[in-house]
């Protein structure tokens, strides 16, 4: 019970440590982060269950109004921004990822690159982009045509995603709570 508190904490510090690193700002509002490679890290590593776990709590600390964001931003006001969609879906991403790599017994590097493709793009699409569509006054194609623009940062992201799995794995097995 305290390990899985403890790899919580640390994995929802892991998304506010990605934060720190400068977003790419698009001209709409929702900017392209480090933040979800956190995300889905907390699926594939962590497991369904604890990995949205881990996003929850982070999630929670910034509707607190900690500025965990990228770009120093928290609180409530985040959660009617253009990027509210894609926060709401922070904690399915994790999940979707998680059960990927825990349930499919592929080998790992294949089960956590499937996992943050699925978790990460069509999941967190599924609840960003109606979300963008919202707060910007689009329609959903015209918010679709525009979360095109991050699609190729955020395969970048899912190949990360898979190659920090297979890393901690050999480095740290114990630490590997999604296969164990």
């Amino acid at each position: 019970m305290e390990r899985n508190l403890a790899h919580i904490a640390l994995f929802a510090a892991l998304i506010a440590v990605l934060g720190l690193i400068p977003a790419i700002n698009l001209p709409f509002g929702v900017p392209i982060t480090a933040q979800s490679l956190g995300v889905t890290l907390c699926g594939t590593v962590l497991g369904a269950r604890r990995g949205a776990l881990a996003v929850i709590l982070f999630l929670v600390l910034v509707a607190l109004g900690l500025p965990l964001l990228s770009g120093g931003h928290g609180g409530l006001g985040v959660f009617a921004g253009p990027s509210a969609g894609f926060l709401i879906g922070f904690p399915a991403a994790a999940f979707v990822a998680g059960l990927i790599v825990e349930r499919w017994k592929a080998p790992l590097t294949m089960a956590a690159l499937v996992g943050s493709l699925i978790g990460g793009i069509p999941v967190l699409y599924a609840f960003g982009i109606p979300g963008m569509a919202l707060a910007l006054g689009k329609t959903l194609p015209e918010a679709t045509i525009i979360s095109l623009s991050f699609l190729p940062g955020n395969l970048i992201k899912c190949v990360l995603t898979a190659l920090v799995t297979r890393g901690i794995a050999k480095m740290r097995p114990d630490s590997l709570l999604s296969r164990s």
